[in-house]
């Protein structure tokens, strides 16, 4: 049962454990609330029989006097059961959460946009969190004690009342039952057109620059607008929907004082029961009615609530990348033996088969689409291949658990990544104990210096989110000179130079090549300038190995290579 509300609900086994006594405690407190109609049945029954002696009376201010105290302590059990379990429970979950996603691997990540996953982080969590300290109990708590009330009454009282108060509960419940799927439908649809919001809002904030200067800006909001609308009106359809069925289950529930009423008005007519027990069912619906209504709409939100739990535990079931903590490679040449890969099923590299060798640089060239990026990407296991086999100094990558593979490798990517901090500590991402002299010396081979002097507390200047304070060339510099701090065996470049202009390029191939030296270099470039004095060349094409070999010897194949390097000359003389 733990392991199956784990996943239900998205709970760790400590926040599962904890629901249950949470369901447990609202359970004793209803009853405990019960006991109290019960006692007050047998004193007006002593009353009308004058059986109320000086004896019974000390028995009833006693058991009144134990319900308070049981009251007491089952509300406080339930509030420590409930909501600061549950706070506690939604850190855990959001730091389980944030553990997993480091853990998986990134063609997860490739499937999900950046506002699905904060959706997931933020609003679900908050939706379970409110699922787990106000629905989830109360409606569990109500189900089994009302339960309890219903058997009793059938056993100790009498059976045709009993069915008569009853019988409504298991209907209404049914008519909520019955519309799981719809409402599920509903919410998953309301579920996407915000996740469709969210998209064109961040996309509107990140494209507000290209909008004006196109003049695009009021056909993108009239867009967007449209958008706003179809969440207005999703967000009324869910509701009413949720209405519908939540109304018409508590009008089933209110016929239940119709017929408690109407079999017990007869069967006291016939004498077959006394006023005492009429009175005592219609107590006991009437204290019991109101309350069912709020657990009815609490199974609803519950229902509601099934479309956050599935998401999160898609996430926190889903597989991780695993392997030793031990590198057992013997030196770092990268080996892609026979690798193919697929991406949603579309074949992204088909029997792929290529060495970088330790102390060269092997260059990745082709047409867009022809497979480099994923290549270098593999190369470091950010995913894991469908056939074949990848190695680094003969230790199969797949062996190795990704974070520990990551130590061999320096990464600088096209797209780069920077923090709202300052300078210093952006470059000190690349070794995150470097002292300040190690972190100064990576920037002056990067060429940092000469720009960083400018700003306006130096190196201790905060560059603002993902470096907006900084040019393109200034942030692929900072990224480089991470690579630097690092100095890992293995160097992947994937256009590090891409935003460099040509002098600054030349200063930073020049550091590169100190760089470098005795290490594996997987490099992507466009520009023949970059990897004119590369040791190997692979061209891929279609995701296949199209040619292979230096420079000079492609250059005289007249192949793919040699059209490139044609092209590129062409273009450079190319004048308005």
């Amino acid at each position: 049962m733990i392991e199956k509300l784990q996943h239900r609900f998205a709970l760790s086994r400590k926040g599962a454990v904890d629901m249950v006594k949470a369901c447990i405690s609202v359970t004793v407190t209803n009853m405990a609330f019960m006991m109290s109609a019960g006692i007050l049945y047998k004193l007006i029954s002593d009353l009308l029989d004058n059986s109320l002696t000086k004896e019974k009376l000390p028995v009833y201010i006693a058991g009144i006097i134990g319900i308070l105290f049981l009251i007491a302590l089952t509300n406080f059990i339930q509030y420590n059961s409930t909501f600061l379990s549950t706070y506690r429970e939604s850190g855990v979950r959001r730091t389980t959460l944030a553990e997993k996603l480091r853990k998986l691997p990134l063609s997860f990540f490739a499937k999900k946009d950046l506002s699905d996953l904060t959706a997931t982080i933020m609003a679900d969590c908050a939706q379970i969190e409110t699922a787990s300290s106000h629905w989830i109990p109360e409606f569990i708590g109500a189900l089994i004690s009302t339960s309890i009330v219903g058997i009793s009454m059938f056993i100790f009282f009498d059976w045709r009342m009993a069915l008569a108060s009853f019988w409504v509960i298991p209907a209404a419940f049914f008519t909520i039952a019955a519309s799981s799927k719809a409402q599920k439908k509903a919410v998953k649809k309301l579920y996407n057109c915000k996740l469709e919001l969210g998209d064109g809002v961040q996309e509107c904030l990140e494209t507000v620059r290209d909008l004006r200067a196109y003049n695009a800006q009021e056909k993108y909001m009239d867009g967007l607008e449209k958008i706003i609308r179809n969440v207005e009106k999703q967000s009324l359809f869910t509701e009413l929907k949720l209405a519908v069925f939540v109304n018409s289950a508590s009008i089933i529930l209110k016929l239940g004082i119709a017929t408690t009423a109407l079999v017990g008005g007869t069967l006291l007519a016939k004498g077959e029961i006394t006023l005492l027990t009429f009175f005592m069912f219609l107590m006991v619906v009437s204290r019991l009615y109101d309350p069912m209504q709020i657990t009815l709409q609490n199974f609803a939100a519950i229902i509601a609530a099934t479309v956050q739990c599935e998401r999160l535990d898609e996430v926190l079931s889903h597989d991780i990348q695993t392997g030793t903590d031990r590198m057992t490679n013997k030196g770092y040449d990268i080996v892609f033996d026979h690798v193919s890969f697929s991406y949603d099923d579309t074949a992204v590299l088909r029997d792929v088969t290529f060495t970088a060798k330790q102390g060269e640089v092997t260059a990745l060239i082709g047409p867009s689409g022809g497979g480099k990026t994923t290549v270098s990407r593999l190369a470091a296991r950010f995913w894991d291949i469908d056939k074949g086999r990848i190695s680094l100094g003969g230790m199969d990558i797949s062996k190795a658990d990704p974070e520990t593979l990551f130590s061999a490798y320096s990464i600088v990517f096209q797209d780069v990544t920077l923090f709202n901090q300052s300078v210093m500590e952006n470059i000190r991402i690349g070794k995150k104990d470097a002292s300040d002299e190690e972190v100064l010396h990576a920037a002056r081979l990067a060429n940092c210096d000469d720009f960083v002097t400018r700003l306006p507390q130096g190196y201790n200047t905060f560059i603002g989110e993902n470096g907006s304070e900084l040019s393109g060339g200034e942030r692929q510099r900072i990224s480089i000179a991470r690579a630097f701090l690092k100095d890992a065996p293995v160097i992947l470049l994937d256009e590090a130079t891409a935003s460099l202009d040509a002098e600054n390029e030349t200063q930073i191939q020049q550091a590169l090549s100190e760089l470098i030296k005795d290490k594996t270099v997987l490099i992507i470039a466009h520009r023949m300038r970059t990897i004119a004095n590369a040791d190997h060349i692979v061209v891929l094409k279609d995701g296949r190995v199209a040619e292979e070999g230096t420079p000079a010897e492609l250059y005289e194949k007249s192949g793919i290579y040699r059209r490139m390097a044609e092209q590129q000359i062409i273009s450079q003389n190319w004048k308005m």
